[in-house]
């Protein structure tokens, strides 16, 4: 990133400052996503659900009756209801007064603090797994929320795509260091003098002592901005409806939101419950489900830098299109892996790591663009709806599958949908247009 032309050397190098800052965030949460969502919980809270269910295999929280398998799906979906609520009022206050650093550490520290508790999470505690699920990824979701709002204000458009595709791989790579450590004990639990299931609980509150203590890096070097807004905040659900009223205002906007809703919800579906199709479908080992998400980590480190490399050269609107047919193929695929086979899982994790940091980097970036000046945080706490793993209709959909139907393998081939309409939606997007309307500037390039 070198100095524009007329630009004070000073202000680039402050901006280079915040942005690596920046990038920290993501080293700090994205290991939640890692070794707790896509790796360990899923399993884990399905087993700790099934030791308290029934002869029938149901638990009855609050005496409704949930398939012991559905519980984890269903409490995902869950915590979105929880993030719709909050995440427009803490962007709408983040917009209005400009203090979105003390916002941002409130979201972190509330995860982390969940996440450290999933330790206590044993014998048949399901609904205390449960609960500390649906708080940490509620907070998560404002917490990146947040962090994603940061980048039109940290980076000029030339710079936006390589930014981000940064971010992403700084969050894959801490992602694959912990996970390589959370492989080593798990598979050596026995030389630790720890059982299977205490090495499960200390990779879980690893986790969360590790967001907090890397939150400290992007908390000292990003900097709040003078609000450019002003008036009230309403509550949160009426706060959601103004936000889409005024999308209303920039349909554009509002229809690449919609594709991305689609294809993302897809995408962390796959995510959050990729592990348990593996270890129930599939009978592979919890070893087996760590080397794969750890291959996962380190092959979308590259990706996500090659696709923003492929972005300058094609545009982010096509290369996230690409992304989304290798999705559709991959998890067509996915739905004929035969049982207890780790080569053709790791294979699959490979084409899923090729393209998962990219897709997802990518999106934020273009999405970046579309986002009317001064509404960074109550646009993107719409965008963050689905992201990282805060899908709601494909896990409800990938839990009433498996609970009409007893079969993950229909459960998961259920999810092509997602990426198939999404392609169409997207490739629908005059995305130039869109960013003119929003009153941004037009990259050369998009």
């Amino acid at each position: 990133m070198g100095v524009e032309p007329g630009q004070p050397a000073a202000e680039a190098s402050d901006r280079r400052r915040e942005q690596r800052g920046w990038y920290f965030y993501d080293w700090a949460c994205s290991v939640y996503s890692t070794s707790v969502l896509t790796v360990f919980l899923g399993p884990y809270l399905t087993s700790v659900a099934e030791s308290a269910a029934d002869a029938d295999g149901f638990v009855h929280p609050f005496g409704i009756p949930v398939r012991a398998g559905s519980f984890f799906a269903y409490s995902v979906s869950l915590s979105v209801i929880v993030a719709v609520v909050v995440m427009p009022l803490v962007g709408a206050a983040a917009d209005r007064t400009g203090r979105k650093k003390p916002l941002l550490a409130a979201a972190a520290y509330t995860g982390a603090t969940a996440t450290t508790c999933m330790f206590f999470l044993d014998g048949d505690r399901y609904l205390l797994g449960g609960a500390l699920l649906i708080i940490a990824n509620g907070a998560q979701s404002v917490g990146m929320m947040l962090y994603n709002s940061y980048l039109p204000q940290i980076a000029p458009p030339e710079e936006r795509d390589a930014v981000s595709s940064r971010g992403w791989a700084f969050g894959y790579a801490a992602g694959s260091l912990v996970l390589v450590g959370n492989l080593v004990l798990y598979l050596a639990h026995d030389r630790f003098g720890v059982s299977e299931t205490t090495a499960v609980r200390i990779c879980l509150a690893t986790a969360g002592l590790w967001w907090g203590a890397f939150t400290l890096i992007p908390l000292s070097r990003l900097r709040d901005r003078a609000a450019t807004r002003e008036g009230p905040t309403a509550p949160g659900l009426r706060q959601l409806a103004a936000t889409v009223r005024d999308m209303r205002r920039h349909p554009l906007t509002l229809s690449f939101l919609l594709a991305y809703l689609v294809y993302n919800d897809g995408i962390q579906t796959v995510i959050s419950q990729a592990s348990l199709y593996g270890s129930q479908e599939l009978g592979l080992s919890q070893s087996t489900l760590i080397v794969a998400v750890l291959l996962v980590q380190v092959l979308a480190v590259a990706g996500a830098l090659a696709m923003g490399r492929l972005a300058r050269l094609y545009g982010a609107k096509r290369t996230i299109l690409g992304s989304l047919v290798a999705w559709t193929v991959t998890l067509a695929a996915g739905y004929f892996l035969p049982a207890n086979a780790p080569l053709w899982f790791f294979v699959l994790a490979s084409g899923i790591g090729l393209v998962l940091g990219g897709s997802q980097a990518l999106s934020r970036s273009l999405f970046s663009h579309l986002v009317p000046p001064g509404k960074e945080a109550e646009y993107f706490s719409a965008y963050e709806m689905s992201d990282r793993g805060m899908s709601w209709l494909g896990p409800l959909l990938f839990g009433i599958t498996y609970q009409l139907t007893g079969s993950y393998r229909d459960a998961i081939i259920s999810l092509v949908a997602f990426f198939a309409i999404g392609f169409v939606l997207l490739a629908r997007v005059p995305v130039r247009r869109a960013i003119g309307d929003a009153g941004n500037p037009v990259p050369e390039r998009i």
